[in-house]
């Protein structure tokens, strides 16, 4: 080989080799904090993070190759939750996601650089996560888990299916915000109705049970389940004892329905978590959580037990069955 070749030849493979090393450099992974307020087994906790983890999937992010999730789960215990975030905050990831308002402000009270997406809070703006919904303006932003004006929809879905209800209890977790919030809209619908609310805090199983067969003592009455992690973790004995005292009720979410109970309007979980990994994915590409608008639920399923209604003697309306999305 000549030595002008050698040379050219030589030049040639040592201006490919930074090329190659960086081929061959494996992709940066990027870090996710995910604060849960519910148990591990809870099965609305169960589906609400493998959502987010399959659209995470769906838009690029594969856990194991470019992205790491640490996730923690509060089990309804204030303590644990400030605990986990405190854990959260410490590993420095590129962006938490905090479920539930006290989630997001454990978080929010030891960073105002980190990045923050929540869901299920109630008042953002009044919680001082955010500046306001349009333009939050720091380091959070995210989704309502719902759109409380619609809470007044449990009321009249009731009113359908069971038409002699006069007396409704609304059952709820005094140490959750959410709970007040929907209060105040379903007691706006029953003054419109002529229906008598009375406003159950159960902080407990025991109290759960004493509360709903103290209920039931007076006849014509029926039941709303707020959505909480409590509520959450106790809705088989809630369903149990709203078939034992021939109580009809509504609840929040489908998964209640499909275990027993007897009607569920909420928002779409899968739908809703989509968006939530839609705000991460964004994040995580560069934007600022301080120009991502805070957003409400868009998609609402109605489902219909109606092995439940049967069971209560109740014929469910024909118009209400044909806007169910779901009937079981």
């Amino acid at each position: 080989m000549r030595r002008r070749d050698f040379i050219t030849l030589l030049g040639g493979a040592a201006a490919a080799l930074p090329l190659a090393a960086r081929a061959q450099q494996p992709e940066q992974v990027r870090r996710i904090g995910v604060l849960m307020n519910r148990a591990a087994d809870d099965p609305l906790g169960q589906v609400s993070l493998a959502a987010f983890q399959q659209y995470l999937q769906q838009l690029g992010w594969g856990e194991g190759r470019n992205v790491r999730i640490d996730t923690r789960w509060g089990e309804n215990n204030a303590d644990l939750v400030r605990k986990y975030a405190a854990e959260l905050v410490s590993l420095a990831p590129d962006v938490i996601l905090a479920v539930g308002t006290l989630g997001a402000m454990a978080v929010q009270q030891l960073t105002r650089t980190l990045p923050i997406v929540f869901v299920n809070v109630t008042d953002p703006v009044g919680a001082g996560l955010v500046n306001t919904l349009p333009q939050p303006g720091g380091n959070a932003t995210g989704f309502m888990l719902y759109d409380y004006s619609s809470s007044g929809k449990w009321l009249e879905l009731l009113k359908q299916i069971a038409p002699n209800v006069t007396r409704v209890a609304v059952l709820r977790d005094p140490a959750n915000p959410t709970g007040l919030a929907q209060l105040s809209a379903i007691q706006a619908i029953a003054q419109l109705i002529g229906v008598e609310v009375s406003p159950v805090d159960a902080p407990d199983t025991s109290e759960i049970e004493r509360a709903v067969a103290a209920f039931a003592a007076s006849p014509d009455g029926g039941l709303i389940v707020t959505g909480s992690a409590l509520t959450s973790a106790n809705r088989n004995l809630i369903i149990t004892l709203a078939a034992r005292h021939k109580l009809p009720a509504v609840y929040s979410d489908r998964l209640v329905t499909v275990d027993g109970g007897l009607l569920s309007y909420g928002p779409d979980r899968v739908e809703l978590y989509k968006h939530v990994a839609g705000y991460v994915d964004r994040i995580l590409k560069g934007e600022k959580p301080s120009v991502l608008p805070v957003q409400a639920p868009t998609k609402y399923l109605l489902v219909i037990n109606l092995k439940t209604a049967k069971a209560l003697g109740l014929t469910v309306p024909p118009a209400l069955l044909a806007g169910a999305n779901e009937v079981i």
